[in-house]
């Protein structure tokens, strides 16, 4: 009988538990897993934001597994808001419902890389955007995502409530020496040629 195994709460623990709750479901009587593996293993697929393979694993669930735990139906529900891109409507997911002892640490985890991607693609999608909008995309009440940026160096406007994103450098692209580039061109056309 595979056995419940609990997250960690490091990413290298959730890792582990990936391979451990694939190995499970793998190894299970029938090929079908007990609920908790399949809720874990859903929620793992999330954190990592395997889409695709999460999708699969919701379409081989068996039915009657699905409709006997709700849980199940709420980790997917966050992983539907996840693949429409809802950022409000992850948090919101993730914040009402009271997850099992094993779901709850993944579905932090989860809620913490949301917000984390999504100060990133705020950061590179905007110049400036409204602290409203801003708050509602990573998920904290205004004044903490105001101050959540102000900290990684971003700038606050308080008479127009908007926020400046901080730019991150791309790595600088390493130079390749005119000759080095010559005898590679030179390598193609011969190739080419041949």
């Amino acid at each position: 009988m595979p056995t419940v195994v609990m997250a960690t709460g490091k990413s290298v623990g959730f890792s582990k538990l990936l391979e451990q709750c694939e190995t499970q479901e793998l190894d299970a009587p029938g090929g079908i897993a007990t609920p908790q593996v399949y809720a874990q293993l859903l929620a793992l697929y999330l954190l990592h934001n395997d889409m695709n393979t999460a999708r699969y694993l919701w379409k081989r669930i068996p039915q009657a597994i699905k409709t006997a735990n709700p849980e199940l139906g709420a980790i997917w529900s966050v992983g539907q808001r996840v693949w429409q891109r809802d950022f409000p409507g992850i948090y919101t997911v993730i914040s009402s419902h009271q997850w099992s002892d094993t779901i709850q640490p993944i579905m932090e985890e989860l809620r913490d890389a949301t917000r984390r991607r999504a100060f990133g693609l705020v950061a590179q999608a905007y110049t400036s955007i409204s602290a409203d909008d801003l708050a509602a995309f990573v998920g904290l009440p205004v004044e903490d995502a105001v101050k959540a940026v102000l900290e990684q160096g971003w700038q606050a406007d308080p008479s127009t409530r908007m926020v400046v994103p901080k730019r991150n450098e791309p790595p600088p692209v390493p130079q390749i020496p005119n000759e080095q580039q010559l005898a590679r061109l030179t390598d193609y056309v011969a190739f080419l040629e041949n």
